[in-house]
């Protein structure tokens, strides 16, 4: 009992030292030693274990997946891909009420297939989507609303960092977690497209500027010219997915090959020259140590946690409620939303996986269903204020004085409500986060 009350401790200090800006993986390292050294009573002891878990918590070889998946996102946001993409879904809806707003939705899932990161797809299309929109008649907080809200389908539909890092936190099969994202980030778009649509007909002073605003964008091309524009896309799409899903390639190649094809569009295009190449090589290692940082310091503070029989105790108390498994997911969900109001996607899945996972198990779940649930909850804080990372890197990208973040974070909002009715629809039909998994 004591160790349990050690363990409920310092998931309180955890939160105070994260209020107080402590960097989170420091946190989780300060404390997973604080915890072993309290429950062993052996510092030297203490200190073994937490060093032997730093080596063994990143020592696979499927860690190798992060880097090669965050070079090929890297690659593919400098090729000019996501600009391409946006303007072949222009073209095709050109004459659809809502056109470029749907156009955004339908870009944003292709490029999300070869990124994985939805950061990079907000700053990408708030870049080649919103200055169209604006010069066409749509109003400034549907058009930034749109890309903030479609941005975070890069992180459901596979390839994505978040499935990676909870895969490796749940020791679940990367390949599985990737074929469970289709079909719910599927659906994710197609609800988004559902939504403009919708306002477009009904709310149309909510997406146009002006009552009479068509929104059509009349510039003329061929059906060669864009067909050619996607080329690139499909064949890293065919590449990566195709490959998994047909067994293939494992994760790992996955990315080794999607990169390799990134780098060769890239090069093709002659969008890589040294200090570009450079650029993107550093940025892709800062992100990948920062990435496998966090994973090692997660990976040290599960083993605590699961030494001081806290997500024991939590399950425990849970059955002694009575609340079952919808009352837990609830619960779960909800306190997965109100911490992406203050913290990134990865922090969240770090403290919050280690805890979840065994009371998951523990009341049957397939875990490549939470998995995707979580990741979906977690995407929510993506759009949340104050922290909204989607929203400040279209801020950012846009570069605009005249657009407010208040403006992004309501245009988002009709998003946010979207994300959290198809989580319920995935919470209650768990076959359409597996079926394609199994």
């Amino acid at each position: 009992m004591m160790d349990v009350a050690i363990g409920f401790i310092l998931v309180g200090m955890l939160v105070a030292l994260i209020v107080a800006g402590t960097p989170i993986g420091v946190a989780l390292i300060f404390l997973s030693l604080t915890g072993t050294w309290m429950v062993r009573g052996n510092l030297a002891v203490a200190v073994s274990m937490v060093g032997s878990g730093a080596f063994s918590s990143i020592a696979e070889n499927l860690f190798s997946v992060i880097p090669l998946f965050v070079l090929m996102g890297m690659l593919v946001s400098v090729s000019g891909v996501g600009q391409d993409t946006f303007g072949v879904a222009q073209w095709l809806l050109r004459r659809v009420r809502g056109g470029l707003g749907i156009a955004t939705v339908d870009a944003n899932t292709l490029f999300a297939a070869v990124t994985g990161i939805s950061v990079a797809s907000a700053s990408v299309f708030a870049q080649v989507a919103v200055p169209p929109m604006l010069h066409f008649g749509y109003t400034p907080r549907f058009a930034v609303g749109v890309v903030a809200g479609s941005s975070i389908l890069g992180m459901l539909i596979p390839p994505s960092i978040l499935m990676i890092v909870y895969g490796v936190l749940a020791e679940v099969s990367i390949g599985r977690m990737f074929l469970a994202g289709v079909i719910p980030g599927l659906i994710m778009a197609g609800a988004f497209v559902l939504l403009i649509v919708l306002l477009a007909r009904f709310k149309p002073a909510y997406v146009f500027s002006s009552p009479g605003a068509v929104a059509v964008n009349e510039k003329a091309e061929t059906t060669a010219g864009m067909l050619a524009k996607m080329v690139p896309i499909v064949l890293l799409i065919v590449t990566v997915l195709g490959g998994l899903y047909g067994g293939v390639f494992t994760a790992t190649e996955c990315g080794a090959m999607g990169a390799l094809g990134a780098f060769l569009i890239a090069g093709a295009r002659r969008r890589l020259n040294l200090p570009t190449l450079w650029s993107v090589l550093v940025e892709t290692g800062y992100v990948s140590v920062g990435i496998l940082f966090l994973l090692m310091a997660a990976s040290m503070y599960s083993r605590m946690l699961t030494m001081a029989g806290i997500p024991a105790a939590i399950g425990s108390l849970i059955e002694e409620f009575g609340v079952g498994r919808y009352g837990f997911l609830a619960v779960y969900v909800l306190c997965v939303v109100l911490m992406g109001m203050i913290l990134d996607s990865v922090s969240i899945l770090l403290i919050v996986t280690p805890i979840a996972v065994p009371i998951a198990k523990s009341f049957g779940m397939d875990l490549v269903q939470f998995g995707v649930i979580s990741v979906v909850a977690v995407e929510t804080g993506l759009l949340t204020p104050p922290f909204g990372l989607s929203v400040f890197a279209v801020k950012s990208a846009l570069g605009d004085a005249s657009i407010r973040l208040e403006t992004i974070f309501a245009g988002a909002l009709p998003y946010v409500a979207v994300m959290l009715a198809v989580l319920g629809l995935l919470t209650a039909f768990p076959a359409l986060s597996i079926w394609l998994a199994y």
